[in-house]
């Protein structure tokens, strides 16, 4: 299968490719830690009162993405665009805030209802099928997914390895899980069960890695630019350097009191991921 990726008639303001990887791995850091603000935020609150998602949202976590890379960093698309490598032709421009809006309407209204692996899942397919930027689609909809399985789940989810991480890694069964949605939606089914089942998997394989410390040594002297927000307005509100000379612990290592509790939590997780694929 051959890589999905948008094609529209806006020009890169980074042409040179080594420099655009750099910013890209850059911005997909940022990214994570302004979704992670966002998932604080939600978990904040208790699990019937969470704040409900807001196009404001996609649009801040789009910027994040693409801030120096594409000049429209951010803001919903005004022309049309094509998925190369897909069968999938994205809905023209002048429906995108319309089908933005319904789309958060249907996990807030769904929140309670359904399932964290549906809500994930549904979220991870619609925003790749109404494409409502001119890039960063595929980034973008990931993030967002991982936030809402995990805010449904209750948890900053442990493990090194992430769901958003895993599937950059190896784009094939995304691709192919969200061909089947597209499918099933030219038929007039809202049937994400692919995707579903993709999303189950890669997070057996997050929680997995919990139990199994990374062998590779720790980055040392890396500095990133990290953004800090404030999550009631999800706007920068200071900017500061942060010298890293060590990764940063992750949720067991930060609390090995509450480990045990922790790990009951997993279990219970773990027990709904297999019980997914025995069905």
């Amino acid at each position: 299968m051959t890589d999905r990726h948008s094609v529209s008639d806006e020009p890169e303001l980074i042409s040179d490719p080594a420099e655009l990887a750099l910013a890209e791995a850059r911005n997909a850091l940022r990214q994570f830690d302004v979704g992670m603000a966002f998932l604080g935020h939600w978990l904040d609150g208790s699990r019937d009162h969470i704040p409900a998602l807001r196009p404001s949202d996609l649009l801040t976590l789009n910027r994040f993405a693409l801030e120096g890379i594409n000049k429209f960093a951010g803001t919903f698309r005004n022309t049309d665009v094509r998925i190369e490598g897909s069968r999938h032709s994205p809905p023209p421009a002048h429906y995108v805030p319309e089908l933005v809006e319904d789309f958060c309407n249907y996990i807030n209204s769904n929140w309670k209802t359904r399932s964290a692996e549906h809500l994930a899942a549904y979220a991870l397919w619609r925003i790749n099928w109404i494409h409502p930027f001119t890039d960063g689609n595929g980034r973008t909809a990931r993030i967002i997914s991982y936030i809402l399985l995990s805010a449904h789940l209750g948890l900053r989810l442990p493990g090194e390895n992430t769901i958003p991480e895993q599937i950059s890694h190896d784009k094939r069964p995304y691709y192919a899980a969200l061909e089947a949605a597209d499918r099933n939606f030219l038929r007039g089914t809202v049937d994400v069960s692919d995707v579903e089942k993709l999303i189950a998997g890669l997070l057996l394989k997050q929680i997995d890695s919990v139990k199994r410390p990374s062998s590779s040594p720790a980055p040392k002297n890396v500095i990133l630019e990290k953004e800090i927000i404030s999550p009631d307005i999800y706007t920068r509100a200071d900017r500061k350097m942060l010298t890293h000379t060590e990764r940063e612990p992750n949720l067991i290592e930060q609390n090995p009191v509450a480990s045990a509790g922790i790990f009951s939590l997993l279990a219970v997780i773990l027990t709904w991921a297999l019980t997914y694929f025995s069905r």
